[in-house]
């Protein structure tokens, strides 16, 4: 796989990542109960941390 393959697989998996951390973050502002919220904050955090690896990635590669 060429470079710019890579790099465009990269700006899709990072603008994927964005819209499920926008879903998300929608999700819990109607979100109630302990639970629910504690398991959206973790999968915010999970989506945020999974972002920040991307991103520093494509920094990476110019």
């Amino acid at each position: 796989m060429s470079e710019n393959a890579s790099q465009m697989e990269l700006d899709e998996r990072i603008a994927l990542l964005r819209r499920n951390i926008s879903e998300l973050m929608e999700q819990a502002t109607g979100a109630s109960g302990a639970a629910v919220e504690e398991a959206l904050a973790n999968r915010l955090n999970e989506q945020q941390d999974m972002l920040n690896e991307l991103l520093k990635k494509r920094e990476a590669m110019g």
